[in-house]
């Protein structure tokens, strides 16, 4: 890949993640609301999911996913400066929870900051930590994306409840002599926002399905070959192309129009739900810990979201 003259460079170095032990299958819904397996594998793609314990918060996701990140690089809790979480699911705004994070895992005095670009957060915050490695204001940089959405999904709405779920995944950014994260391409759709909402602290999650799906399918492959040209990269050379959780038949619409005939698709979805923030890097280290994809090859990342929000880039696989 290719950098701006003169500039350094970042990589991951490595990736973790955590899901709940709770499986919650398409037949344990269909027990609670009016659905059935073969109505919501039609519609979204989706077997099942994990959703987390009343006991469990997406902080302690966020620490099992960050801690097996750390755990994977080689490096040490004094070895990180920078902590960045994304999330927009957090039960409160304040304390936020890179900080909290940060000091369960033994992190003294980083930097800490949260990003809320909802689906789009955790390739939000992996430019963010890539450029500040670049600019020298951070060494090493953990990010974390975690959702814990059925504190925030009202289980008898069959539009949003058969989709959302529960988890976290997380990476270690370091400074690289070559380019081991591209430039991101990114944006927003502010004229749609209303897709997408949590009106206020004591509403649910709404989403208007049809107006999301079709604003995916048509506007975003472009955004994913943008990417690539960023990165100097031919679709054609990527080994995997790993795109937000949010729909089998989303996700395999753009796969065919960004022409990456060479590159496994992560279809994580289908046994782990849309986990927003957490489902690029869920899904990347799952195919990682499977062997499914190669160490020093190239994977394109393409978040998209409530806001509307989307960012991609190319990155190297650890």
């Amino acid at each position: 890949m290719k950098l701006p003259a003169g500039a350094p460079g970042a990589k991951v170095l490595a990736f973790g993640h955590y899901q709940p032990a709770n499986v919650v299958t398409n037949d344990d819904l269909a027990k609670i609301i009016e659905t059935n397996d073969e109505w919501i594998q039609s519609r979204v793609g989706i077997k099942e999911r994990r959703f987390a314990t009343p006991e469990e918060s997406e902080i302690d996701l966020a620490v099992q996913a960050g801690g097996k990140a750390l755990a994977a690089s080689g490096l040490g809790a004094a070895d990180i400066d920078l902590v960045i979480v994304a999330s927009c699911t957090l039960e409160t705004q304040i304390p936020n929870a890179a900080g909290r994070v940060a000091h369960r895992l033994g992190i003294d005095a980083p930097g800490a900051y949260d990003v809320n670009a909802a689906c789009a957060g955790f390739c939000y915050a992996l430019a963010s930590a890539s450029d500040a490695i670049r600019a020298g204001s951070a060494r090493n940089v953990l990010i974390v994306g975690t959702e814990k959405f059925t504190q925030w999904v009202d289980i008898q709405d069959r539009a949003t409840s058969v989709i959302f779920a529960d988890g976290a995944g997380a990476a270690v950014v370091v400074p690289s002599e070559t380019a081991g994260i591209g430039p991101v391409v990114w944006g927003s759709a502010g004229d749609k926002a209303d897709a997408i909402t949590i009106k206020d602290r004591h509403s649910a999650l709404h989403q208007e399905g049809q107006t999301v799906f079709r604003w995916a399918t048509t506007a975003l492959h472009p955004i994913a070959k943008q990417a690539c040209e960023a990165a100097g990269v031919d679709p054609a050379e990527l080994a995997a192309f790993v795109p937000h959780q949010a729909n089998l038949r989303i996700i395999e619409a753009i796969a065919r129009k960004l022409g990456a005939d060479n590159a496994v698709v992560a279809k994580d979805i289908v046994l782990a739900g849309n986990t927003s923030a957490a489902s690029i890097p869920l899904a990347l280290s799952r195919m990682i810990e499977r062997g499914e994809v190669p160490s020093g090859g190239l994977a394109l990342l393409l978040g998209f979201g409530a806001g509307l929000t989307y960012a991609s880039q190319v990155i190297e696989i650890p």
